[in-house]
């Protein structure tokens, strides 16, 4: 049985054995099937045969989640960590709408039913599982996020003195300009470049402050991007190991390594 249980791990956490590869691969099809399924389904003028077949492929693909997500509990050494982790609420919620819709009936319910099946596209963050590169993109995203706050907490008062400048400027002239939350609306579509056109000043200053507040915004955006890229340089070059414990569940082990580096329990 242990052993059963051994191979089940490898081949389910690991990811660089033949039989974990073949295992993730088969995962992510199946992943990407079950948002085709979500997308087409939604589309309430498809023909009772068709709508029919979706519903079918539906519980099929999440009865192959939920032997997967029970997998996962059952092999690992410590179940609650994996259940309240990220990934662990992520599989649950591709699973649960599907469960809920048949407890939560009667017509008046439609919409919370409708809603709970649209959740099941979270089942997308589950891809992120099996792509390296977006875990070195989530450690450059935290390792800059008190940089990149600075940065956000910087804009949002430019945006309020310019939008208060702008109320001041065109209110007189200007019905757009009604109030300076609306102002500040303005001044945040303009400085990101956005530019929606509802809004847009009259006056001869208001048109020149515009024009200051578009050519601040491309400054701006340069400013996070090269924050995150700096950050992806570092953790590109610690190329992590994909090995995961079997306690902590922390990927990042060396190939050779016994134990985790991060709880000290031993590597499978």
């Amino acid at each position: 049985m242990q052993s059963v249980k051994n191979r089940l791990y490898q081949v389910i956490y690991e990811t660089d054995t033949p039989a974990g590869k073949l295992f993730d691969i088969l995962l992510i099809i199946l992943i990407l099937l079950s948002i085709v399924v979500v997308m087409v389904e939604s589309d309430d003028t498809l023909p009772p045969a068709i709508n029919k077949a979706m519903v079918v492929m539906e519980w099929c693909l999440t009865g192959l989640f939920t032997i997967e997500y029970f997998l996962r509990i059952v092999i690992i050494d410590r179940p609650r960590k994996y259940i309240f982790s990220f990934f662990g609420i992520i599989d649950l919620l591709a699973i649960l709408p599907t469960y809920l819709g048949l407890i939560i009936g009667g017509t008046q319910m439609l919409i919370v039913v409708r809603a709970l099946r649209l959740v099941r596209v979270f089942r997308v963050l589950k891809l992120t599982r099996y792509v390296k590169e977006a875990s070195v993109l989530w450690l450059a995203l935290l390792s800059s996020r008190n940089k990149i706050s600075v940065f956000l907490f910087v804009v949002l008062i430019i945006v309020t003195i310019m939008g208060t400048v702008m109320y001041i400027v065109e209110n007189p002239h200007n019905e757009g300009f009604k109030s300076i939350p609306q102002s500040v609306y303005w001044a945040i579509v303009t400085l990101t470049t956005v530019g929606y056109g509802d809004i847009a000043p009259v006056t001869v200053l208001g048109k020149f402050l515009a024009g200051f507040i578009m050519i601040t915004g491309y400054a701006i955006i340069a400013v996070p991007t090269g924050i995150v890229t700096s950050q992806l340089v570092n953790e590109s070059r610690r190329q992590p190991g994909s090995r995961v414990c079997p306690d902590c569940l922390k990927e990042g082990h060396d190939y050779e390594a016994a134990f985790c580096k991060h709880c000290g329990h031993p590597l499978k």
